[in-house]
């Protein structure tokens, strides 16, 4: 199961921070997301959120092993 990392106002959505959860890619782990959470998958795919596999930001699909792990994080403002 890839582990699962949320941050700020995500983590704050889902209520959770950290969940193991079975899936094979990205696109499998964001519909058994937005599956349990309608919400959470409509801000898991809103403009400005970034994903991370293994610590590497990725754009489009990854695919996802048993050790994976995935982390969402919204947009960051800085000043």
């Amino acid at each position: 199961m890839a582990r699962v990392l949320l941050f700020g106002r995500l983590a704050d959505q889902a209520g959770w921070r950290e969940r193991l959860i079975a899936a094979d890619d990205l696109g499998a782990l964001r519909a058994v997301l937005a599956g349990e959470n309608p919400r959470l998958g409509e801000a898991l795919v809103a403009p400005g959120v970034q994903v991370a596999v293994d610590k590497a930001l990725v754009r489009g699909e990854a695919l996802l092993s048993p050790q994976t792990e995935v982390a969402f994080l919204p947009p960051m403002s800085g000043g």
